[in-house]
């Protein structure tokens, strides 16, 4: 099969496995349009998958001028010590939603496994622990229900999640549910039906990478979330690169949004992205758009020396 015979094949399945959901829908967990490179807070078999230290933050501000609009923060680092096949990573989140407040710590630990020749696969665990608000006092109601009658505060919200990673330099595929305990979020005396509990989410994602030449790349990312009670949300992304240096590409989540990413490596151990999408959903009256940039490091906090690794297909 030539080369383009197979970049033809993979974005013909990838469109035909992502065309299955036929609407998009507002998630518990924080939404990130880069999210191939911020694999590691779905997924926690990705960390150390890179084979280099790495440091990621990103800042989303969804919905811009939406009153109460999503805005998430997120930072993040893994490394590798490949003479164990252990990968370790932590996390550090903050995401709020008009009254709504989250804020988290998680520790990631994966397991790696040689496959075959060119494939590893890894497995992962997720621990760590969320601090909830609700400043449902400052909300004005038309009706008295008294769980508004104060905030909510639900300090220590312990959770776990588990997930798998299959990759090689070019191509990748997980699974992950990076919260397996549904925690209750509720006054201690006071049940309501809008904030009772933590949702488990589920995410499925794939990519692969294209090399024509020295000078130009092709990337290509899909990803699936789902959680009960709301339809399954569908991404995909296609970018293109030039030398590896300036990456330009387009997003579409079915039905909800689409949008433009770039990227530019200043260095081999930097890396800088933004992305802008255009709401298409009932809300595309109501707000000018979603702003995320990220930024990305490599260090290796632990002196092994090794400061660089190649461009991959989630990175």
């Amino acid at each position: 099969m030539g080369r383009r015979t197979k970049i033809a094949a993979f974005l013909i399945l990838t469109l035909v496995v992502l065309m299955q959901g036929k609407e998009a829908s507002a998630q518990q967990d924080p939404m990130y349009t880069q999210y191939m490179d911020n694999l590691q807070v779905i997924n926690p078999g990705y960390a150390g998958s890179q084979g280099i230290g790495n440091i990621l933050m990103v800042a989303r501000s969804q919905w811009v001028e939406f009153d109460g609009a999503p805005a998430t923060r997120s930072f993040t680092y893994n490394t590798s010590f490949d003479e164990k096949n252990v990968g370790v990573g932590f996390s550090l989140m903050s995401d709020r939603i008009g009254p709504l407040k989250q804020t988290g710590f998680y520790a990631d630990y994966s397991y790696f496994l040689k496959v075959s020749e060119k494939f590893k696969l890894a497995f992962g665990l997720k621990g760590g622990v969320s601090f909830y608000r609700a400043n449902l006092v400052a909300l004005k109601t038309v009706d008295a229900d008294p769980v508004f009658s104060r905030d909510i505060y639900e300090n220590f919200l312990p959770n776990i999640g588990v997930g798998m990673y299959l990759f090689s330099e070019n191509t990748y595929f997980g699974l992950s549910v990076p919260k397996l305990i549904e925690n209750t979020i509720t006054h201690e005396d006071v049940t309501t039906d809008y904030i009772n509990k933590q949702l488990m989410h589920v995410y499925l994602v794939a990519g692969q990478r294209f090399d024509f030449n020295q000078d130009f790349q092709l990337k290509t990312n899909g990803m699936m979330r789902w959680v009960s009670g709301a339809p399954a949300s569908f991404d995909m992304t296609v970018m293109g690169g030039f030398r590896d240096k300036f990456w330009v590409g387009a997003m579409y989540r079915f039905d909800d949004a689409y949008g433009m990413l770039v990227k530019f490596n200043p260095s081999p151990k930097m890396s800088i992205g933004y992305s802008y999408d255009i709401t298409i959903s009932e809300l595309s009256a109501f707000n000018n758009g979603t702003h995320e940039i990220m930024f990305s490091y490599n260090l290796d906090l632990f002196g092994r020396g090794r400061d660089h690794q190649p461009e991959t297909a989630a990175k």
